[in-house]
């Protein structure tokens, strides 16, 4: 049986998704069973959370393969642990971890926090599958509000080009992972098949919508000072890091990742765009 953790997120919610479709009934963990109802008749459901380890392992009972992916932050590789010595004690044999892009390498905060659980997730005794993704396409939903009332989006990467990439190629990678022998011990780099600037993703979305959408540059400083008050402060450093790394073109890469595995291409960002155009709109 599969477990999927965050069934209610970004990319746990497209495995979970994709699962059912192949045929599959999984167990998917969640804090929150009433964010889960979409599932109450095509998966079983757990109420468990990675802050108390004591939930874990009942969860992870006859489980063989699970889907990890936590919050992130600086508190990720110690939440991540839990998981990870809960699935040693309950014989999970499997575990496809969501990490991020640069994790083999780490450089940035971001990619240190995930090289850190990775690291323990290797010297486990369980067999495990990496899979690194660059920017989700779905993080261009923080830009629908300004999007909606102004026709513009503000953001800190000058002329820098990433290669975002559909959560559900993620997911489609994670499935294959999860159900198909042959990933164990492997790490997967993941993009979309175009690196694009901000003012190129822009001019994408002008296209599917049918009106001017802007990009407007705004200094790193400023966008420190716009911050959630509420925000941890290492993971404000670790934004203003990204965004600079993004500024000096240090992010631009595309990888073949997702049709190594899946063999098919990685989505388009304009792909995305309009199945999700409601959203800006």
């Amino acid at each position: 049986m599969i477990l999927v953790f965050g069934a209610t997120g970004t990319t746990g919610g497209e495995v979970a998704r994709q699962l059912i479709a192949a045929g599959q009934k999984p167990r998917l963990l969640v804090r929150d069973p009433s964010k889960a109802r979409e599932f109450q008749r095509t998966a079983e459901i757990v109420q468990a959370d990675l802050d108390r380890p004591e939930s874990l392992g009942p969860a992870m009972k006859g489980i063989e393969q699970l889907y990890l992916v936590s919050a992130g932050g600086p508190s990720g590789p110690d939440l991540e642990a839990h998981a990870i010595e809960a699935a040693k004690k309950t014989g999970v044999r499997h575990v496809v971890k969501l990490s991020v892009i640069g994790a083999e390498t780490p450089g940035l905060i971001i990619a240190q926090w995930h090289a850190k659980s990775e690291k323990r997730l290797r010297e486990s005794a369980l067999k495990w599958t990496m899979l690194r993704p660059g920017n989700f396409m779905s993080n261009a939903l923080g830009w629908a509000g300004t999007i909606k009332s102004k026709g513009v989006f503000y953001q800190s990467s000058g002329d820098g080009r990433w290669a975002a990439i559909d959560p559900a190629d993620i997911a489609a990678v994670a499935v294959k992972a999860l159900t198909t022998p042959g990933h164990e011990g492997r790490a997967y780099t993941l993009t979309g098949p175009e690196s694009m600037s901000a003012a190129q993703y822009a001019a994408t979305l002008s296209s599917v919508l049918g009106k001017p959408v802007k990009f407007v540059d705004i200094p790193l400083e400023a966008l420190r000072s716009g911050m959630p008050k509420s925000m941890p402060p290492a993971y404000i450093e670790a934004l203003i890091e990204l965004f600079t790394a993004m500024r000096a073109g240090k992010v631009d890469k595309v990888t073949d990742g997702v049709e190594q595995v899946t063999g098919r291409r990685a989505g388009t960002f304009e792909a995305w765009a309009r199945r999700n155009a409601a959203a800006f709109t």
